[in-house]
């Protein structure tokens, strides 16, 4: 049976400045499958993935589930006769699947090239500063006062006790960011899903999960593999990125958590009492976690910023604005944020002030660049092991049985 291949050169060129270079050398020997050790022997990757993206068939890869399941741990790299680099090239097409997918499609393209850096820092470093000069708080603290009230008077103070000015201003900021990247993921990950159904055929199941079968039976199983490591502890190679993503991702958690601690009682319990808006006292345990929480992030991601310099200096991956914008991201978040506390303990409130301008905009492009970053997987790849145990389900398998 004859099939016309319709190749996309514009994808294979975005392979090649993703990484994924090597394309071209590979031949074919199935080396890459038989020495992952996430491959089955039913679901054999990424052979297959390496064969359709020498086709340039984008299609068929942005919706593959092999794709986000494979955790780039260079065993395959290892392995190749031929130095074809199966895992960048893997790598190279998450990066291409999250641009696609991602919304608005403006934001997806300005995060798929070094060239746009200084727009991608503009974008927030401009917003702030607008809401900094519109607030009337744009001026430097005297020391006395920096020391009791820290930087949450950065935007200004105001007597309304419902609402603290600061909040507002931080809320509008990070919650517009926080906003238009759970909206890009919810439209890639419906849009992703579907494409998954599609490429094994699941068009017209008879019985699906209820939203609660859904996440018992496929979506926390998978979070509970993903917080355990368990795919991680399998690779061989490279097996220093558990050693940084596990604090990093820890140190995620805990930053979360103080998050939600920090709204909760800015915007909700500080209605009742103003005094709550005020800096978190550095005896609080929740301080004490958001501390060490940082620490962690900043060692977990500078653990896997020094294990990528290695690889790429042995010739084991390719230096990409894909793979470092994310860690230049973190890093900027994390250091930011132990520094400007540390100037306000010091009482150094001009570089303080400088230095928390500086923090607010890593934030936000944390947030606002997620979807469009490596730092999707998080999502994509979680959605994609609660598909890859649905497919295996008797849902799919044997539905009379359900």
């Amino acid at each position: 049976m004859s099939m016309n291949v319709q190749p996309d050169l514009e994808f294979i060129k975005a392979m090649k400045e993703a990484g994924g270079d090597t394309l071209k050398q590979c031949y074919q020997c199935a080396t890459c499958s038989v020495a992952c050790p996430l491959s089955s022997d039913d679901k054999p990757f990424p052979r297959k993935e390496m064969i359709l993206a020498q086709w340039g068939l984008k299609e068929k890869l942005i919706y593959d589930p092999n794709v986000f399941l494979c955790h780039q741990c260079g065993d395959c790299t290892e392995m190749c006769p031929r130095g074809a680099r199966p895992g960048d090239v893997l790598g190279a097409i998450r990066a291409y699947a999250y641009r696609a997918l991602g919304w608005p499609k403006a934001l997806a393209t300005l995060c798929s090239s070094v060239k746009n850096l200084p727009i991608l820092i503009g974008i927030p470093a401009a917003a702030i500063l607008f809401c900094w000069l519109i607030s009337g708080g744009m001026h430097i603290p005297a020391g006395e006062q920096f020391a009791r009230v820290g930087y949450t008077q950065f935007f200004g103070h105001w007597d309304f006790r419902l609402l603290a000015k600061n909040v507002l201003f931080i809320d509008l900021i990070m919650l517009t960011a926080v906003g238009i990247a759970l909206t890009s993921l919810y439209k890639g990950i419906s849009a992703l899903w579907k494409g998954m159904e599609a490429s094994i055929g699941l068009k017209d199941v008879p019985y699906r999960p209820s939203l609660v079968q859904f996440v018992k039976k496929f979506l926390w199983p998978s979070l509970i593999e993903i917080l355990q490591h368990n795919r991680f502890r399998e690779c061989t190679v490279n097996v220093d990125r558990v050693k940084g993503h596990r604090p990093l991702m820890l140190g995620f958690i805990g930053l979360f958590i103080v998050t939600c601690y920090s709204l909760f009682t800015q915007d909700v319990i500080g209605i009742f009492i103003p005094s709550m808006h005020g800096p978190i006292s550095m005896w609080n345990p929740v301080k004490l976690l958001a501390n060490v929480s940082a620490v962690a992030m900043i060692g977990g991601i500078g653990i896997l910023w020094l294990n990528r310099t290695k690889m790429e200096a042995a010739g084991k991956a390719t230096n990409t604005f894909y793979d470092w914008f994310l860690i230049w991201m973190i890093m900027g978040v994390g250091v930011t944020g132990l520094a400007a506390e540390l100037l306000r303990i010091i009482g150094i409130p001009s570089l303080g002030y400088v230095v928390y301008y500086l923090h607010l905009i890593a934030v936000a492009m944390l947030f606002l660049y997620m979807p469009y970053t490596k730092f999707a997987h998080i999502a994509y790849r979680t959605f994609a092991m609660a598909f890859e145990r649905y497919r295996e389900s008797s849902y799919i398998k044997n539905p009379l049985n359900q």
